[in-house]
């Protein structure tokens, strides 16, 4: 909707991973650099960790976009909670290999046969898996195993492993000693600085030929990276309802203060649809959070993050009430029916 207005060529803050808009911050260069560094070990395991929405998944699109000329046959693989034998038909079925109705040795005997085959061809596998953290450390133990698969002392199989912090703990399970002896270069990814929150959000707006429309004020960089800490995820959903605000406001230049509205309106649209969900919802409730937008009128010469944290905590903390006094309703219902069955009993 806003693209147009503004003179974009695209959505620059779009949610779904594009490598395309990949932003090279120091920390995503430098977990490239072990990936590249894994990839010509041509062997091991490289884990990369980082926190809801850091990046891992545009990282590993990333790498792969960079494999397509060479010899490499990647597939990447969104893991949940699976056991090892349906782990090994979920890479099966990403390299097109029957695996219905197959028990663990024959799906090992066929990606065995499948690796040597390519081998032949001049090609080595990578796996590349996401959200690793969902996998116990049995299936883990798994991809050990196939990694081991030798041929002419070469390596048929690299694995590479993005997942959140919980992935971190599991590999120091005692079952996983074996494979932490195997990962060659480990890297976890923190949210952006300040600095680096301006920087990305001018390079995802470059790659969109942003032409200076919207002009964008300094304090809006302060008030994102304030409101989002730093996590590109949390940047693209905030700016693109900036943007979207921006454009049903006509407005050719955004401020801090609009940056406050928007809080405003993701805040009230959260808690009113707590509300809807509730029993009849709480005018006092969105009383106090019709004010979170108001950033503007705060003192004058306040620092922009602080005022930005403080209505989003304003917002959480009227949330909270309203999540409490639920909590009371349904604990006094209890205890009121608790009553009449003591009352049944003593009848009894």
């Amino acid at each position: 909707m806003y693209e147009a207005f503004y003179g974009l060529t695209g959505r620059p803050f779009q949610l779904t991973p594009d490598h395309r808009f990949f932003y090279s911050s120091p920390g995503h260069t430098r977990a490239l650099a072990y990936l590249r560094y894994g990839l010509e070990q041509q062997e091991g395991f490289v884990v990369v960790t980082g926190g809801v929405g850091t990046g891992k998944t545009i990282l590993a699109l990333t790498l792969l976009d960079e494999i397509q000329p060479r010899q490499i046959l990647g597939a990447l693989l969104v893991t949940t909670r699976l056991g090892p034998e349906d782990l090994l038909r979920m890479v099966c079925a990403a390299f097109g290999l029957l695996h219905e109705g197959l028990g663990k040795a024959a799906l090992f005997d066929a990606l065995q046969g499948f690796a040597r085959s390519r081998f032949s061809e001049g090609q080595r596998i990578l796996l590349v898996l996401d959200e690793a953290h969902h996998l116990p450390a049995a299936s883990l133990e798994e991809l050990r195993v196939l990694e081991g698969v030798r041929f002419n002392g070469q390596s048929l199989f690299q694995t590479f492993l993005f997942g959140q912090d919980e992935l971190r703990d599991t590999l120091r399970h005692a079952g996983t000693e074996q494979l932490r002896q195997r990962v060659i270069a480990a890297h976890h990814l923190e949210p952006l600085s300040g600095e680096e929150t301006r920087a990305y959000i001018e390079y995802r707006l470059a790659c969109v030929n942003w032409s200076g429309s919207p002009a964008l004020a300094d304090d809006v960089f302060d008030a994102v990276h304030a409101h989002c800490g730093g996590v590109p995820r949390r940047i693209n959903t905030l700016c693109d309802r900036l943007f979207l605000f921006g454009y049903t406001e006509e407005k050719l230049e955004l401020t801090q203060s609009d940056v406050g509205a928007v809080i405003g309106q993701v805040t009230r649209e959260r808690v009113h649809g707590e509300e809807l969900r509730g029993n009849g919802g709480d005018a006092r409730l969105s009383k106090r959070v019709q004010g979170v937008a108001d950033i503007g009128s705060r003192p004058a010469g306040a620092d922009p993050g602080v005022l930005v944290r403080l209505a989003a905590l304003e917002a959480e903390l009227a949330s909270l009430r309203q999540v409490v006094k639920k909590e009371r309703q349904l604990l006094r219902k209890a205890i009121l029916l608790q009553l009449d069955l003591d009352g049944y009993d003593e009848l009894d």
